[in-house]
């Protein structure tokens, strides 16, 4: 079979939509059942991941392809074939004797052994870094997709021999010892400079550590139709931006963008709030409105002209008027005070009495995580990062972590709010939640979650849905991050990322 006649990428499932393995299993067994034999997938996956390795290494022409046991090492052996009849010099090394393989994989090895391919005995022995470091492209075939457990001891000492060496990766499906659902990294994992994934993209590519252990992920669907399978996640779409935002009228005038309510800046946190405000207005809000503690004012106010900023005191908060105001922030620098308490306590009030989105971030989660019992006004974001989070569940921040979607769903289920899980990778939660994999490490710095909050705001007040608004927020303010950043990954400010708000929609 020529490595050229398959297509490496055919959009026939969503183009957004990442997978679970079940699912892949399922459409996999349905093909089969269909007449395809499972050796005429293993083949076309071989192909497509050959076709892929020369596109990204042209020059390359020594290969070392790692064979386990299944039928990921059976795509392995399958590969080093191919190779060989293109003209290269592929070596195998497998941790199974070919005696001991069983169906497709066996057949695959057999046939590779016909072709010309010796197939090397690989153990923690002979898996030395100078045994794998004569080859121009490193190909991974150990573990594949079925991953339920921590690396067993013995190819966790290949994996990190393999991680030793400095030479590129190719993984087949998903690196070995990476969950191909949650992206954990199963003691140990392959890092690898590309992941040529069958059938679907597999969720775990972009969950976790999915991203840094993946490398440039390359769909190969195999001719294998998804179109009728439900996602489990779907990739923010930055076409969707244009569209929800699309060009303003001639005469267009700020009262119809929306008036947001910022609530915060405690004492000693001004910042915060001036964040969030400033970005509202940065991400089309009409007007911006803060109300923050009588000693927080002058500092707001002096640091962005634009805002309009009150002073309320602890008596005053339950009386000031709301007629005009179209969505409230609770939380950027609110901190936990009597003041900060009432504030809470009165917006929450307010947003059911008003029927308001209300957007909580920060201390007001923190607030929030102390009454779980409360319950939320019907159209409310709650933006947390992973430590907020594992207050807001009752768990710790690596169990909210180790599997970032369970987390999702259960404060989804637990607050009936739209839930943003920050960090890479953000989460919004949906029937079918989204992920964001833009952005960069250079927004790990204070004032981000802020400017997000504020985003996400200026949405809601432009007449977004609540669903709309957080993913559409996260996306933008992610992009926003990248265009501050230019390409450098620390350094960057929040304040950066709130002025390269609008430069996105034109980019």
């Amino acid at each position: 079979m020529s490595a050229r006649k398959i297509p490496i990428v055919q959009h026939r499932e969503s183009p957004t939509g990442l997978y679970r393995v079940e699912t892949v299993r399922a459409l996999e067994e349905s093909t089969i059942a269909l007449g395809v034999e499972g050796y005429e997938l293993m083949c076309r996956a071989a192909a497509a991941a050959l076709h892929a390795l020369r596109a990204r290494w042209p020059v390359a022409r020594d290969l070392l392809v790692l064979c386990g046991g299944g039928n990921n090492g059976g795509d392995g052996y399958v590969l080093a074939r191919l190779a060989r009849e293109a003209g290269l010099a592929p070596r195998v090394l497998a941790t199974v004797p070919i005696d001991r393989l069983k169906g497709d994989a066996a057949r695959a090895a057999t046939e590779c052994v016909k072709a010309g391919t010796p197939i090397e005995s690989l153990s923690v022995e002979s898996a030395s870094v100078e045994r794998l470091a004569g080859a121009d492209v490193i190909v991974d075939a150990l573990l594949g997709i079925g991953l339920q457990s921590d690396v067993r001891a013995d190819l966790a000492e290949i994996i990190r021999a393999v991680n030793e060496v400095n030479r590129p990766v190719l993984a087949l499906d998903v690196p070995s010892g990476l969950c191909a659902d949650t992206g954990e990294e199963r003691g140990v994992a392959v890092h690898a400079a590309m992941t040529v994934t069958f059938i679907t993209r597999k969720t775990g590519l972009w969950l976790g550590v999915g991203p840094d252990h993946a490398g440039e992920v390359v769909l190969a669907d195999l001719g294998i139709r998804a179109t009728n399978a439900k996602p489990t996640l779907r990739l923010m779409n930055r076409s969707d931006l244009a569209s929800h935002l699309p060009r303003r009228a001639r005469d267009s005038h700020k009262g119809r963008f929306g008036h947001v309510l910022v609530m915060g800046g405690g004492e000693g946190m001004p910042g915060a709030a001036r964040l969030a405000g400033e970005a509202a207005l940065r991400a089309g809000a009409g007007r911006v409105t803060a109300w923050v503690a009588p000693e927080s004012a002058s500092a707001v106010a002096a640091g962005c002209p634009e805002l309009m900023v009150r002073g309320l005191g602890t008596t005053a908060v339950s009386s000031a008027p709301l007629e005009s105001v179209d969505v409230l922030v609770v939380g950027p620098g609110l901190g936990r005070s009597e003041w900060s308490r009432a504030i809470f306590a009165n917006a929450l009030v307010a947003a059911r009495a008003h029927e308001l989105p209300i957007v909580l971030d920060a201390d007001a989660l923190n607030l929030l995580a102390e009454q779980p019992q409360l319950k939320l006004p019907t159209r409310c974001v709650l933006t947390p990062h992973p430590g907020e989070a594992a207050r807001l569940l009752g768990w710790s921040t690596s169990d909210v972590q180790r599997d970032r979607l369970r987390s999702l769903k259960e404060m989804q289920d637990r607050y009936a709010a739209t839930i943003v899980l920050k960090g890479a990778g953000s989460l919004v939660s949906d029937d079918i939640p989204f992920i964001c994999d833009r952005g960069t490490p250079a927004m790990a710095a204070p004032g981000m979650g802020d400017v997000l909050t504020g985003v996400i705001a200026a949405l809601l007040g432009q007449g977004l849905s609540i669903v709309e608004a957080a993913r559409l927020g996260v996306l933008w303010h992610a992009l926003a991050g990248e265009a501050a950043a230019a390409g450098l990954d620390r350094g960057v400010l929040a304040s950066d990322v709130s002025r390269c708000l609008p430069g996105v929609l034109t980019s």
